[in-house]
Protein backbone atom coordinates (compact mmCIF):
# COMPACT_ATOMS: atom_id res chain seq x y z
CA UNK A 1 0.00 0.00 0.00
CA UNK A 2 1.12 3.39 -0.87
CA UNK A 3 1.61 6.85 1.79
CA UNK A 4 -1.24 7.75 -0.05
CA UNK A 5 -3.42 4.32 -0.30
CA UNK A 6 -2.79 5.08 3.43
CA UNK A 7 -3.78 8.64 3.51
CA UNK A 8 -7.21 7.54 2.35
CA UNK A 9 -7.49 4.88 5.22
CA UNK A 10 -7.05 7.94 7.93
CA UNK A 11 -3.60 8.03 8.23
CA UNK A 12 -1.38 11.20 8.46
CA UNK A 13 -0.53 12.35 5.05
CA UNK A 14 2.40 14.81 4.09
CA UNK A 15 2.48 16.73 0.27
CA UNK A 16 6.28 16.99 0.09
CA UNK A 17 7.76 19.88 -2.04
CA UNK A 18 10.46 21.60 -2.94
CA UNK A 19 10.43 24.15 -0.55
CA UNK A 20 7.85 22.83 2.03
CA UNK A 21 5.50 20.33 3.42
CA UNK A 22 1.92 20.33 3.34
CA UNK A 23 -0.95 17.87 5.17
CA UNK A 24 -2.84 16.33 2.95
CA UNK A 25 -6.83 17.21 4.48
CA UNK A 26 -7.78 13.14 4.37
CA UNK A 27 -10.21 13.75 7.54
CA UNK A 28 -11.83 16.30 5.29
CA UNK A 29 -11.64 14.04 2.82
CA UNK A 30 -13.17 10.48 4.17
CA UNK A 31 -15.88 12.68 5.95
CA UNK A 32 -19.08 13.68 4.39
CA UNK A 33 -19.37 16.74 2.16
CA UNK A 34 -19.50 20.03 3.85
CA UNK A 35 -20.35 23.44 3.32
CA UNK A 36 -17.80 24.33 1.42
CA UNK A 37 -17.98 21.68 -0.97
CA UNK A 38 -22.06 22.55 -1.45
CA UNK A 39 -20.20 25.30 -3.84
CA UNK A 40 -19.69 22.16 -6.09
CA UNK A 41 -22.87 20.16 -5.71
CA UNK A 42 -25.00 22.69 -6.16
CA UNK A 43 -23.54 22.92 -9.56
CA UNK A 44 -24.61 19.63 -10.48
CA UNK A 45 -26.99 19.89 -12.47
CA UNK A 46 -26.71 16.86 -14.94
CA UNK A 47 -24.52 13.74 -15.40
CA UNK A 48 -21.21 14.42 -13.19
CA UNK A 49 -17.72 12.54 -13.56
CA UNK A 50 -15.23 13.16 -10.33
CA UNK A 51 -11.50 12.95 -11.59
CA UNK A 52 -9.42 12.00 -8.95
CA UNK A 53 -12.13 11.15 -6.54
CA UNK A 54 -10.51 9.63 -3.39
CA UNK A 55 -12.72 8.06 -1.23
CA UNK A 56 -15.47 9.04 -2.53
CA UNK A 57 -17.39 11.76 -0.80
CA UNK A 58 -18.41 14.38 -3.39
CA UNK A 59 -19.67 11.00 -5.97
CA UNK A 60 -21.62 9.30 -2.80
CA UNK A 61 -23.63 12.86 -2.21
CA UNK A 62 -24.51 13.57 -5.73
CA UNK A 63 -25.92 10.27 -5.80
CA UNK A 64 -27.70 10.63 -2.54
CA UNK A 65 -29.30 13.21 -4.11
CA UNK A 66 -30.32 11.49 -7.39
CA UNK A 67 -27.51 12.94 -9.76
CA UNK A 68 -26.03 10.47 -12.20
CA UNK A 69 -22.44 10.00 -10.95
CA UNK A 70 -19.21 8.15 -11.75
CA UNK A 71 -15.60 8.71 -9.58
CA UNK A 72 -12.49 7.97 -11.23
CA UNK A 73 -9.39 7.46 -9.63
CA UNK A 74 -5.90 5.57 -10.51
CA UNK A 75 -5.81 4.27 -6.86
CA UNK A 76 -7.50 0.79 -5.83
CA UNK A 77 -8.15 2.07 -2.60
CA UNK A 78 -9.88 5.32 -3.50
CA UNK A 79 -12.19 3.03 -6.08
CA UNK A 80 -12.91 0.76 -2.92
CA UNK A 81 -13.56 3.46 -0.49
CA UNK A 82 -15.93 5.02 -2.85
CA UNK A 83 -17.80 1.92 -3.53
CA UNK A 84 -18.07 1.30 0.37
CA UNK A 85 -20.60 4.71 0.12
CA UNK A 86 -22.70 3.24 -2.32
CA UNK A 87 -21.02 5.23 -5.11
CA UNK A 88 -19.73 4.28 -8.47
CA UNK A 89 -16.02 4.69 -9.40
CA UNK A 90 -13.71 2.62 -12.01
CA UNK A 91 -9.76 2.56 -11.46
CA UNK A 92 -8.26 4.30 -14.33
CA UNK A 93 -5.62 6.91 -15.77
CA UNK A 94 -7.74 9.79 -16.13
CA UNK A 95 -5.47 10.35 -19.56
CA UNK A 96 -6.98 6.76 -20.90
CA UNK A 97 -10.47 5.55 -21.94
CA UNK A 98 -13.20 6.82 -19.66
CA UNK A 99 -16.91 6.06 -19.17
CA UNK A 100 -19.20 7.98 -21.44
CA UNK A 101 -16.65 10.97 -22.70
CA UNK A 102 -18.10 13.35 -24.67
CA UNK A 103 -21.35 13.26 -22.84
CA UNK A 104 -20.64 14.30 -19.39
CA UNK A 105 -22.46 17.88 -18.21
CA UNK A 106 -19.61 18.49 -15.35
CA UNK A 107 -16.32 17.38 -14.79
CA UNK A 108 -15.01 17.89 -10.87
CA UNK A 109 -11.24 18.89 -10.21
CA UNK A 110 -11.45 19.43 -6.48
CA UNK A 111 -9.51 18.89 -3.54
CA UNK A 112 -6.54 20.44 -5.40
CA UNK A 113 -6.85 17.83 -8.26
CA UNK A 114 -6.16 20.15 -11.23
CA UNK A 115 -2.59 19.75 -10.48
CA UNK A 116 -2.49 16.28 -11.25
CA UNK A 117 0.25 15.60 -14.42
CA UNK A 118 1.49 18.76 -13.40
CA UNK A 119 0.02 20.72 -16.89
CA UNK A 120 -3.62 22.31 -15.88
CA UNK A 121 -3.63 23.59 -19.21
CA UNK A 122 -3.30 19.85 -20.37
CA UNK A 123 -5.36 18.33 -17.46
CA UNK A 124 -8.80 21.08 -18.45
CA UNK A 125 -8.39 20.32 -21.74
CA UNK A 126 -8.58 16.24 -21.44
CA UNK A 127 -11.53 17.47 -19.13
CA UNK A 128 -13.07 19.21 -22.07
CA UNK A 129 -13.07 16.74 -24.15
CA UNK A 130 -15.43 14.28 -21.13
CA UNK A 131 -17.88 16.86 -21.54
CA UNK A 132 -21.19 17.51 -24.10
CA UNK A 133 -21.17 21.28 -25.53
CA UNK A 134 -22.49 23.41 -22.73
CA UNK A 135 -20.71 21.41 -20.41
CA UNK A 136 -18.38 22.72 -17.30
CA UNK A 137 -15.31 21.74 -15.69
CA UNK A 138 -16.09 22.51 -11.64
CA UNK A 139 -12.12 23.69 -10.38
CA UNK A 140 -11.13 23.85 -7.01
CA UNK A 141 -7.80 26.39 -6.84
CA UNK A 142 -5.72 28.01 -4.56
CA UNK A 143 -6.35 31.57 -3.27
CA UNK A 144 -5.12 34.27 -4.97
CA UNK A 145 -0.91 34.45 -5.13
CA UNK A 146 0.81 31.24 -6.26
CA UNK A 147 -0.03 32.27 -9.88
CA UNK A 148 0.26 29.08 -12.19
CA UNK A 149 3.08 27.09 -10.52
CA UNK A 150 4.61 23.81 -12.01
CA UNK A 151 6.82 22.00 -9.18
CA UNK A 152 7.51 18.03 -8.38
CA UNK A 153 6.17 16.62 -5.46
CA UNK A 154 5.65 13.75 -3.06
CA UNK A 155 3.95 12.00 -0.62
CA UNK A 156 5.82 11.03 2.60
CA UNK A 157 9.03 9.67 0.75
CA UNK A 158 7.12 8.21 -2.30
CA UNK A 159 8.37 8.93 -5.82
CA UNK A 160 8.69 12.13 -7.15
CA UNK A 161 6.28 13.07 -9.28
CA UNK A 162 4.66 16.54 -11.50
CA UNK A 163 2.36 18.64 -9.98
CA UNK A 164 0.70 22.24 -9.90
CA UNK A 165 -1.18 24.78 -8.51
CA UNK A 166 -3.14 27.07 -10.01
CA UNK A 167 -5.00 29.91 -8.55
CA UNK A 168 -8.10 31.76 -9.30
CA UNK A 169 -6.61 34.50 -10.71
CA UNK A 170 -4.15 32.38 -13.44
CA UNK A 171 -7.44 29.93 -14.20
CA UNK A 172 -8.88 32.07 -16.88
CA UNK A 173 -6.04 32.29 -19.34
CA UNK A 174 -5.56 27.99 -18.73
CA UNK A 175 -8.80 27.87 -19.42
CA UNK A 176 -8.91 29.86 -22.67
CA UNK A 177 -5.13 28.05 -23.48
CA UNK A 178 -7.96 24.53 -22.91
CA UNK A 179 -10.24 25.67 -25.08
CA UNK A 180 -12.77 26.89 -22.47
CA UNK A 181 -14.60 29.85 -21.21
CA UNK A 182 -14.29 31.00 -17.72
CA UNK A 183 -17.09 31.25 -15.76
CA UNK A 184 -17.53 32.08 -12.06
CA UNK A 185 -15.30 32.46 -9.23
CA UNK A 186 -16.40 32.10 -5.36
CA UNK A 187 -14.50 31.85 -2.49
CA UNK A 188 -16.47 29.59 0.39
CA UNK A 189 -15.00 28.85 3.81
CA UNK A 190 -11.21 29.90 2.79
CA UNK A 191 -11.76 27.49 -0.32
CA UNK A 192 -12.01 28.69 -4.19
CA UNK A 193 -13.73 27.38 -6.51
CA UNK A 194 -14.56 28.32 -10.40
CA UNK A 195 -16.62 27.04 -13.31
CA UNK A 196 -15.05 26.78 -16.76
CA UNK A 197 -17.30 25.75 -19.76
CA UNK A 198 -17.00 23.77 -22.81
CA UNK A 199 -18.33 26.12 -25.82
Amino acid sequence: MTAFDAGLRGHECLLELADERVPLPVGRWRGEADAADEVLLRACGGPTVDLGCGPGRLVAALVRRGVVALGVDSSAVAVALTRSRGAPAVRRDLFGRLPGAGRWSHALLADGNIGIGGDPVALLRRAGKLLRRGGSVLVEVDPPGCGLRRERARIAGGPWFDWARLDAAALAAAARRAGLRPGWVVERDGRWFAEVMRP
